[in-house]
């Protein structure tokens, strides 16, 4: 995704990192650079948008519920999977989850 604009910080670095910004786990120079990154390019700028609202959902939704370590391994894997590009492995996390549970 890019605007095809040239930018002082790339597109794929800001999409690579964005839920680190959403998460405030960088350090403000690179907080600095992604809002700078967003004024200038509204693709990703769309793209945290859309990841934010998302994150906010999932919060209100799940955000009294904890997590079980395992299902939040298999879902951070899964993500990383999708992020990287490979193949998601077809199997339904639901039924990981069902399957841990009952055990």
């Amino acid at each position: 995704m890019s605007c095809g604009e040239p930018h002082e910080t790339d597109c794929s670095e800001v999409l690579d990192h964005l839920y680190e910004f959403l998460d405030h786990e960088m350090p403000d120079s690179d907080c600095t650079k992604f809002e700078t990154h967003f004024e200038e390019c509204s693709p990703c700028l769309e793209k945290y948008g859309l990841e934010q609202a998302v994150k906010k959902l999932v919060k209100r939704c799940c955000g009294q519920d904890d997590v079980p370590v395992d299902l939040r391994a298999k879902v951070m894997g899964r993500i990383d999977l999708i992020r990287s590009g490979q193949a998601v492995p077809e199997q339904d996390i639901t039924q990981d989850t069902t399957a841990a549970s009952e055990a």
